[in-house]
């Protein structure tokens, strides 16, 4: 049986030899069906060991609380990720925060209430600025670094300002930029501070700390009365008493609002970024799109090996006429279209890393090699080869052998 498949083997590849420029682009469309699912799993793939590294870091004693809908579904992921950016409508308040600072165990807890607005600095105004409302224990829950001045402080004045240090480069002319003053939403703010750059482009709060400005929830919410929180962060003395204080977290905040339960305790690090989700749903919209490209470049073999039966009917009576079976010309060509389609396979693999590896090249992430990605295309490439294989081998099988010695081209 090993003599009979490495002789069906041999035949192919001398076959796909004879034709090697109709060979080359047949798996050329398997190639690029290939290529486009391994850049989408690569990259994607890079991104969530991004969202992951970023989120074990230092946060194995971090509890996350978030308005929810307590649906699983599109719409709800697409609310949580969008409610990082933006006022909108949540059921947390500052009371909630009060009542997790009270909880045992808890050693700081900062609530994140993000939006866009503009902001004027002299005669200059700045649209789309992001304005960050959070407490003093914002610095402690994640662990920032202050490059110049101090952070948000009870002891100040309401109106001081801390800034990102992108921002305070850009528009606030440097590290030197305590003590300039900036007008938010009708209200003076003075900058007391400038934090360090952070270098984490995607984290858990879904904010870009970089270029933002920080102030005082409790003075932003005297002029703005529509303020909402869409996250409040929570520290706890030790990674052991996660699991007790976050029972404790949605036992307390059911109570205090009457049994509405609209709201979700986050301990799991890859659950952290909201993005996580949403990237998840996107990376198999994108791959499903891709295998399309696969179907095609399988009816591009499908088609080249129906034009090889046709050509090559002569030599299919010439076999049947010395003995050969039907099932053994089925395998010489079923083996044909497998080759053929796992020559595109391994062709397809290497060009989506390359493309990947180039893309990287202006992204903060290296694209994700595994193993399972290899198994994937590997086993793609076969399935389709099958498929679209199995109906120009059953039409050789089937020729009759007195009627193909007639046949003349």
């Amino acid at each position: 049986m090993a003599l009979l498949l490495n002789t069906h083997f041999h035949l192919a590849v001398d076959s796909l030899r004879r034709n090697r420029g109709r060979t080359f682009l047949s798996a050329l469309g398997i190639a690029i069906g290939v290529a486009s699912i391994v850049l989408i799993l690569s990259l994607t793939g890079g991104i969530n060991n991004l969202i992951s590294a970023n989120s074990d870091k230092n946060n194995a004693d971090l509890i996350l609380v978030r308005p929810s809908t307590g649906k699983n579904t599109t719409e709800s992921i697409i609310s949580e990720l969008t409610a990082n950016n933006q006022f909108v409508k949540s059921n947390l308040t500052l009371e909630d925060v009060k009542t997790i600072s009270n909880i045992d165990h808890v050693s700081a807890a900062a609530p994140i209430a993000s939006s866009t607005g503009a902001i004027k600095i002299g005669e200059r105004t700045i649209q789309s600025v992001n304005v960050v409302a959070t407490n003093p224990e914002f610095a402690n829950v994640v662990s920032l670094h202050l490059k110049n001045g101090q952070f948000l402080d009870s002891s100040l004045r309401k109106n001081v300002a801390v800034l990102g240090y992108d921002i305070a480069m850009q528009q606030f002319g440097g590290t030197e930029a305590i003590t300039k003053t900036f007008k938010y939403n009708g209200q003076n703010f003075m900058v007391v501070g400038v934090l360090d750059k952070t270098d984490d482009p995607i984290n858990y709060n879904g904010v870009n700390l970089d270029d933002s400005i920080l102030i005082d929830i409790n003075y932003a919410s005297t002029f703005e009365s529509s303020i909402q929180i869409q996250q409040i962060d929570v520290r706890t003395e030790t990674t052991d008493a996660v699991e007790g204080v976050t029972g404790q977290i949605k036992d307390n905040l059911t109570k205090t609002k009457n049994g509405d339960q609209s709201f979700a305790v986050i301990t799991s690090s890859e659950d952290m970024h909201p993005a996580g989700s949403l990237l998840s749903i996107i990376s198999s919209m994108l791959t499903l799109v891709a295998s399309i490209s696969l179907v095609v470049g399988g009816v591009g073999i499908m088609n080249i090996m129906l034009v090889s039966v046709s050509e090559r009917t002569r030599e299919i009576g010439i076999r049947k006429s010395v003995g050969a079976s039907s099932g053994n010309i089925l395998l010489q060509f079923l083996f044909e279209s497998v080759i053929l389609s796992i020559m595109g396979g391994v062709l397809g693999f290497i060009l989506g890393y390359i493309g990947a590896f180039i893309i990287s090249l202006i992204t903060p992430f290296a694209p994700h090699i595994s193993w399972q990605i290899l198994g994937i295309t590997g086993g793609v490439s076969l399935i389709v080869g099958v498929l679209f294989g199995i109906y120009p081998a059953i039409k050789a099988a089937s020729k009759d052998p007195i009627a193909s010695l007639k046949y003349y081209r």
